[in-house]
């Protein structure tokens, strides 16, 4: 058994949900800033993980010549969500009525997938540790004969 697969398998999910959490700290850490360096409203981002091929038969078929092509990879992408607009008549960005326009981050929804990503990434760690406890395993039952 190859478990270089079973390794790489991990370690794209791994790749992954790192990738969910730097772009929730993104998120959260620009949620109260009012503009950003290009002087635009900060919108809030996600990671789409996506496979290669279009279907699961296509992908079925990929599996058999090619490990690369069943491994997700994420892709971040801008969120269209309205902002939010808060009263604050002594913000320096406030406008004639003292509103000021806010990035439309939901902070509950931001929590709920952080924690879903550590999970996630938890569970790949341990299906990393299973296979790489098997393939020792499997050297000392070589080892021993």
């Amino acid at each position: 058994m190859d478990y270089r697969s079973a390794f790489a398998i991990s370690a794209a999910g791994m790749s992954v949900e790192k990738l969910r959490l730097d772009v929730t700290a993104l998120n959260l850490a620009n949620m109260n800033s009012t503009q950003g360096a290009d002087g635009q409203l900060f919108k809030p981002m996600r990671v789409v993980a996506t496979l290669g091929g279009a279907n699961f038969a296509s992908q079925f078929e990929a599996s058999a010549s090619s490990l690369t092509s069943l491994l997700p990879a994420g892709r971040i992408e801008a969120m269209d969500v309205a902002p939010r607009v808060v009263h604050d008549p002594g913000h320096p960005d406030a406008d004639e009525q003292g509103r000021v326009k806010l990035p439309g981050v939901n902070h509950l929804g931001e929590m709920v997938n952080m924690m879903s990503a550590l999970r996630a990434y938890e569970a790949n760690v341990v299906a990393l540790n299973a296979a790489k406890t098997m393939a020792q395993r499997a050297l000392d039952i070589g080892g021993a004969a």
